[in-house]
């Protein structure tokens, strides 16, 4: 019995390690653009052993290929693999807001920063997604908010310049569009 449990035991971490290997190298291959191996060997995994991660990977390969509908589908897998994988509904917004459809969007913003609230770019897809829905107040909040978290990201202090031009507050435009031209030309020189 002790034999049994000892190669149970080996069968079980050896193939833990396979499982990694194999994450290891569909992700190496996803982020060296060979995007067919990685989506067969994705495919490759049962169903009932792919992980959030797994399921994000496909939805983003489909989404690279224009598949958006499909891509929704990996996405909704993806949480449903893990309700709280904050990338799954960041990704999500991103195809709503590709689709013109900035609400459903904000709900998938605001997801992805309650499950990652140290999220800069889910606050600023949110601020971005309620300026496309004409709620510039609610946008200039998340892109505060995103600042706080990362405040080199130039392009943040451009979409709360025009938010603050869109609510007819030119000073304050003004002083974040400075902060935005100096970002970028230092990123120049």
């Amino acid at each position: 019995m002790k034999k049994l449990l000892v190669i149970l035991a080996i069968l079980g971490i050896s193939n833990l390690s396979f499982a990694n290997e194999l994450d290891d190298k569909i992700k190496i291959l996803y982020a060296e653009n060979n995007i067919k191996e990685a989506f067969t060997l994705l495919l490759s995994i049962p169903e009932e052993q792919r992980n959030a991660q797994h399921w994000l990977l496909m939805g983003n390969i489909l989404q690279d290929e224009g598949k958006n509908d499909e891509a929704i589908f990996m996405y909704n897998r993806s949480i449903a693999a893990d309700i709280k994988y904050y990338k799954a509904y960041y990704n999500l917004g991103n195809i709503y807001m590709l689709q013109n459809k900035p609400n459903m969007a904000i709900q998938q913003y605001k997801k992805a920063v309650k499950y990652n609230p140290e999220f800069s770019y889910g606050y600023y897809n949110l601020g971005c997604a309620y300026l496309k829905a004409q709620k510039p107040k609610s946008a200039k909040w998340e892109f505060y908010k995103a600042i706080d978290l990362n405040n080199q990201e130039a392009d943040f202090y451009y979409n709360l310049a025009y938010t603050f031009k869109t609510l007819n507050k030119e000073k304050q435009a003004r002083e974040y569009l400075d902060i935005y031209n100096k970002m970028t030309e230092r990123g120049n020189q």
